[in-house]
């Protein structure tokens, strides 16, 4: 079986008026769009061409929720939570009202994720960075109060620990007056070795104007990704888009605890739980430029993704419920049951588990997302 799936893009203030749009050949949008979800979560499963949702077929079963998502301005800080650690918070806030502005588990899976731009730019927070490398940042900085504070804190005790209570020191609301002065410091600091950072953490700066998570943004990797490249975000991971459009696969949650960069609730002390504060570089996938099929690389069960240019006619073999996802081009998905859709740049098409394959044909590029063989 196969069938058409589209959804209205979300509105959150951080989307773009534009990007989505140009992706799918239309006039600019007059609200930010942020997020198309094609998959069968209940938080906003697919449509279908019938007027049904993808759950009513599903049964809410897919393992993994596919995304478009056109960022304008920095998302929140954030991380998701390991698979253990949401059942637990879950079945602690049980009682809260789903609508519940302070509860931190909407379900009780895990939320790894992977990233792939479909801007020839995206940039992202990933990770926090090594220790020496940031006190070799801080440098940069005219001495102050709040920027002698952060280094003192930073050498107190092991990288780890160190991190975690740095990072609870900013955003406990004891420390505004140390991060006024460190973020005046951004202003003017200049270093040949860090001038992507600081051009980039600036300009999140300006968009968030003392907000404790801008220093905490200082303390990660800020990584410029290209067209095609990808990261994949573990559990525990401390991270945040900061603009582009891409493809985004992940489990299927909508767990999420924020650090920064947000009006929305913080909780400190779960988010201090959940994140892995060890310091180190996160992975960028690179794939030739002109390898005709990615498989990117996915140390979770949950799901796989592979990128597919298709000149002609290519036969993508599946296992389990797949969604195809068209980012350029003209292409049509069929199946081996003798079904077969046009699907627009844009839109996606969802072979049910009992198709071994799908077959695209036409000229374009297709993300095809299914369960992980792993």
């Amino acid at each position: 079986m196969l069938l058409s799936l589209s959804n209205r893009a979300r509105d959150y203030a951080w989307g773009s008026t534009t990007l989505l749009a140009g992706l799918e050949g239309r006039e600019p949008s007059s609200v930010p769009e942020a997020e198309v979800w094609f998959g069968d979560h209940p938080g906003d499963p697919a449509d279908l061409a019938d007027g049904r949702t993808l759950d009513e077929v599903t049964g809410g079963s897919l393992p993994y929720l596919l995304k478009l998502l056109a960022a304008a301005d920095p998302l929140s800080i954030q991380v998701h939570p390991t698979r253990e650690q949401a059942r637990e918070g879950f079945a602690r806030e049980r009682g809260l009202a789903a609508s519940d502005p302070s509860r931190n588990y909407r379900d009780d899976n895990h939320k790894p994720e992977l990233i792939v731009p479909l801007s020839e730019r995206f940039e992202a927070l990933g990770g926090l960075r090594p220790l020496a490398d940031t006190l070799r940042l801080l440098e940069s900085f005219p001495e102050s109060a709040g920027v002698n504070a952060l280094r003192s804190r930073l050498q107190a005790g092991e990288p780890a620990d160190a991190l975690r209570e740095t990072i609870g020191w900013l955003l406990s609301g004891e420390a505004q007056t140390e991060v006024d002065q460190i973020i005046a410091g951004l202003r003017v600091a200049e270093s040949e070795e860090f001038a992507e950072t600081l051009r980039g953490v600036r300009a999140i700066a300006e968009r968030n104007p003392g907000d404790p998570g801008v220093v905490v943004a200082l303390l990660m990797n800020f990584l410029v990704l290209r067209r095609g490249e990808a990261i994949f975000l573990r559990a525990g991971l401390l991270h945040a888009y900061v603009s582009g459009l891409g493809v985004e696969i992940m489990a299927a949650s909508d767990n999420v605890l924020r650090g920064g960069l947000t009006p929305k609730h913080i909780d400190v002390d779960e988010l201090l739980a959940v994140v892995d504060p060890s310091p180190g570089d996160v992975p960028v996938q690179r794939p030739s430029d002109d390898a005709e099929v990615v498989q990117y690389d996915v140390p979770v069960p949950d799901f796989a993704l592979q990128r597919v240019r298709v000149d002609g006619e290519r036969r993508i073999e599946v296992t389990g419920p797949t969604i195809a996802l068209v980012t350029a081009g003209t292409v049509t998905v069929a199946s081996d049951s003798g079904d077969a859709l046009d699907v627009p740049v844009g839109g996606a098409a969802f072979a049910s588990p009992d198709e071994g394959a799908i077959m695209l044909r036409g000229q374009g590029e297709v993300f095809v997302a299914e369960p992980g063989r792993n």
